[in-house]
């Protein structure tokens, strides 16, 4: 015979009350508080010796959490976007000034603090490789998502954000021999130079605020890339010729016009051939 509704109804009432009671028992409930206690006070200890955020198994360099893997996004992000602008004007176009940032708001360039989560996960382990093969890993990893990152803007937005067409090993114009190889010396640094400084710098934050701080930050830099990626949809939609449809679309042109957008995204071009709605 099967378990009626009833049945299952009274057994999940047990399972409930059941829980309810261990975890309103005092005796648990104390040892619940001893063991929060003594985790505040290793991680009070590991923040004061500096080693708060090391992998403790010794398998890679860092532990791989949200913690860390955010800011570590955070910092590469306003770094990268550093390092671009220096040098496209001293490289690129020598005194002119552009505006390379990748986000509405904020000097962020997400395509290098994304990287660098990737370099991250993927190059942990390898901390104490040589350079050879970290070299060799950062190339592929950061060509391939070079090139998927442009590949994703050109096709969803019609957005040429480079193009390395007719560049030594250019492959389809999306990232080529130069820029995979210079991801590869930015693993190697990356890895033995930054990462553990950056630590450093992370843990400076007061370990009392760490956490919602954390979430704070995480939650304004979402709603900063949400609302990025929209603007560029509705930029797109604009230079193709749709009309405005809704508040937003309406909200949008009028406050992030296709004045303001190539003025900010100085970096990025709408490609004609892909300014048609598919939807």
């Amino acid at each position: 015979m099967g378990l009626s509704s009833l049945d299952i109804w009274a057994l999940v009432r047990i399972v409930f009350a059941v829980a309810l009671m261990v975890y309103i028992d005092p005796s648990l409930s104390e040892e619940r508080q001893l063991k929060r206690k003594l985790r505040d006070m290793e991680t009070r200890e590991r923040a004061e010796e500096g080693t708060l955020g090391r992998d403790e198994t010794g398998k890679g360099y860092i532990e791989l959490d949200f913690f860390n893997l955010f800011w570590i996004f955070v910092v590469a992000s306003v770094l990268g976007l550093v390092i671009e602008t220096i040098y496209h004007m001293v490289v690129v176009d020598p005194g002119v000034y552009q505006d390379r940032t990748g986000m509405l708001w904020g000097p962020f360039s997400p395509i290098y603090g994304v990287g660098a989560v990737l370099m991250t996960v993927a190059l942990n382990r390898f901390h104490k490789a040589n350079f050879i093969v970290i070299f060799l890993v950062s190339a592929v990893i950061g060509g391939a998502f070079e090139y998927l990152v442009s590949w994703f803007l050109q096709f969803a937005f019609g957005i040429v954000a480079w193009d390395y067409t007719g560049t030594f090993l250019s492959i389809g114009g999306r990232t080529n021999g130069m820029f995979m190889s210079m991801w590869g010396v930015l693993g190697c640094v990356w890895v033995k130079l930054i990462l553990p400084r950056l630590l450093k710098l992370v843990n400076m934050i007061p370990w009392k605020w760490r956490y919602s701080l954390t979430t704070v930050c995480a939650a304004l830099m979402i709603f900063d890339a949400g609302m990025t990626l929209l603007s560029l949809d509705c930029w797109y939609q604009r230079v193709a010729g749709d009309p405005i449809q809704n508040a937003v679309e309406q909200f949008m042109a009028d406050h992030y016009d296709n004045e303001f957008m190539e003025h900010h995204f100085q970096s990025m071009s709408i490609d004609p051939s892909n300014s048609t709605r598919t939807s």
